[in-house]
Protein backbone atom coordinates (compact mmCIF):
# COMPACT_ATOMS: atom_id res chain seq x y z
CA UNK A 1 0.00 0.00 0.00
CA UNK A 2 3.05 2.75 0.66
CA UNK A 3 4.24 1.98 -2.47
CA UNK A 4 1.32 2.76 -4.36
CA UNK A 5 1.10 5.29 -2.07
CA UNK A 6 4.67 6.67 -3.23
CA UNK A 7 3.60 6.30 -7.23
CA UNK A 8 0.31 8.07 -6.80
CA UNK A 9 2.13 10.96 -5.68
CA UNK A 10 5.08 10.98 -7.65
CA UNK A 11 2.26 10.68 -10.51
CA UNK A 12 0.93 13.87 -9.18
CA UNK A 13 4.27 15.32 -8.98
CA UNK A 14 4.65 14.91 -12.24
CA UNK A 15 1.31 15.79 -13.47
CA UNK A 16 2.02 18.94 -11.66
CA UNK A 17 5.43 20.00 -13.03
CA UNK A 18 4.00 19.14 -16.01
CA UNK A 19 1.27 21.54 -16.11
CA UNK A 20 3.61 24.14 -14.39
CA UNK A 21 6.20 24.26 -17.83
CA UNK A 22 3.34 25.29 -19.99
CA UNK A 23 2.59 28.72 -20.72
CA UNK A 24 -0.71 29.27 -19.92
CA UNK A 25 -2.41 32.28 -21.82
CA UNK A 26 -3.28 34.99 -18.70
CA UNK A 27 -6.27 37.01 -19.68
CA UNK A 28 -4.25 40.04 -18.36
CA UNK A 29 -1.11 39.89 -20.63
CA UNK A 30 -3.07 39.69 -23.74
CA UNK A 31 -2.52 43.29 -25.96
CA UNK A 32 -5.41 45.72 -26.55
CA UNK A 33 -6.15 48.78 -28.70
CA UNK A 34 -4.57 51.15 -26.21
CA UNK A 35 -1.15 49.22 -25.84
CA UNK A 36 -0.90 49.62 -29.51
CA UNK A 37 -1.75 53.01 -30.05
CA UNK A 38 0.43 54.00 -27.38
CA UNK A 39 3.59 52.16 -29.14
CA UNK A 40 2.60 53.36 -32.37
CA UNK A 41 2.43 57.15 -30.46
CA UNK A 42 6.27 56.10 -29.26
CA UNK A 43 7.33 54.86 -32.02
CA UNK A 44 5.83 58.53 -34.54
CA UNK A 45 7.60 60.68 -31.71
CA UNK A 46 10.80 58.94 -31.80
CA UNK A 47 11.14 58.84 -35.92
CA UNK A 48 10.20 62.66 -35.68
CA UNK A 49 12.79 63.06 -33.42
CA UNK A 50 15.62 60.64 -35.67
CA UNK A 51 14.49 62.53 -38.63
CA UNK A 52 14.93 65.49 -36.96
CA UNK A 53 18.65 64.90 -35.91
CA UNK A 54 19.42 63.40 -38.90
CA UNK A 55 18.74 66.57 -41.30
CA UNK A 56 20.68 68.89 -38.70
CA UNK A 57 23.40 65.94 -39.13
CA UNK A 58 23.19 66.74 -42.99
CA UNK A 59 23.52 70.44 -42.64
CA UNK A 60 26.26 70.16 -39.94
CA UNK A 61 28.58 68.32 -42.55
CA UNK A 62 27.45 70.06 -45.60
CA UNK A 63 28.79 73.34 -43.76
CA UNK A 64 32.12 71.69 -42.12
CA UNK A 65 33.52 69.90 -44.64
CA UNK A 66 36.29 67.91 -44.43
CA UNK A 67 40.10 68.94 -45.03
CA UNK A 68 42.81 66.66 -43.96
CA UNK A 69 46.32 66.74 -45.53
CA UNK A 70 46.33 63.27 -46.12
CA UNK A 71 44.13 61.17 -48.13
CA UNK A 72 43.81 58.14 -45.46
CA UNK A 73 42.36 60.83 -42.76
CA UNK A 74 40.33 62.05 -45.61
CA UNK A 75 38.88 58.87 -46.45
CA UNK A 76 38.30 57.71 -42.93
CA UNK A 77 36.97 60.69 -42.26
CA UNK A 78 34.46 60.61 -45.30
CA UNK A 79 33.31 57.40 -44.45
CA UNK A 80 32.88 58.23 -40.54
CA UNK A 81 30.76 60.92 -41.46
CA UNK A 82 28.70 58.51 -44.06
CA UNK A 83 28.56 55.73 -41.30
CA UNK A 84 26.95 58.35 -39.07
CA UNK A 85 23.91 59.84 -41.66
CA UNK A 86 23.45 56.33 -42.59
CA UNK A 87 22.62 54.95 -38.97
CA UNK A 88 20.44 58.23 -38.30
CA UNK A 89 18.82 57.76 -41.22
CA UNK A 90 17.99 53.95 -40.55
CA UNK A 91 16.85 54.53 -37.37
CA UNK A 92 14.29 56.93 -38.71
CA UNK A 93 13.21 54.40 -41.55
CA UNK A 94 12.91 51.85 -38.61
CA UNK A 95 10.91 54.08 -36.26
CA UNK A 96 8.75 54.66 -38.83
CA UNK A 97 7.91 51.63 -40.04
CA UNK A 98 7.11 50.13 -36.75
CA UNK A 99 5.10 53.13 -35.66
CA UNK A 100 3.06 52.29 -39.00
CA UNK A 101 2.87 48.44 -38.46
CA UNK A 102 1.64 49.41 -34.98
CA UNK A 103 -1.17 52.02 -35.89
CA UNK A 104 -2.48 49.09 -38.49
CA UNK A 105 -2.26 46.43 -35.52
CA UNK A 106 -4.79 49.21 -33.72
CA UNK A 107 -7.13 50.12 -36.52
CA UNK A 108 -7.07 45.85 -36.98
CA UNK A 109 -7.60 45.20 -33.10
CA UNK A 110 -10.46 47.58 -33.12
CA UNK A 111 -12.12 45.90 -35.95
CA UNK A 112 -11.81 42.68 -34.66
CA UNK A 113 -12.95 43.52 -31.06
CA UNK A 114 -16.25 44.58 -32.57
CA UNK A 115 -16.71 41.62 -34.76
CA UNK A 116 -16.25 39.00 -31.95
CA UNK A 117 -18.26 41.03 -29.47
CA UNK A 118 -20.99 40.52 -31.81
CA UNK A 119 -21.30 37.26 -32.58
Amino acid sequence: MTSSKKESDQSNEQSKLLSDSEPETDPSSVKGPLSFLSGALTSVVLAVLCWRISKSLVVYFTLHSLSYSSPIAQNIASGFKTLIIGISFLATFSFSFIGLGLTLVFFRSLFDGKTKEST
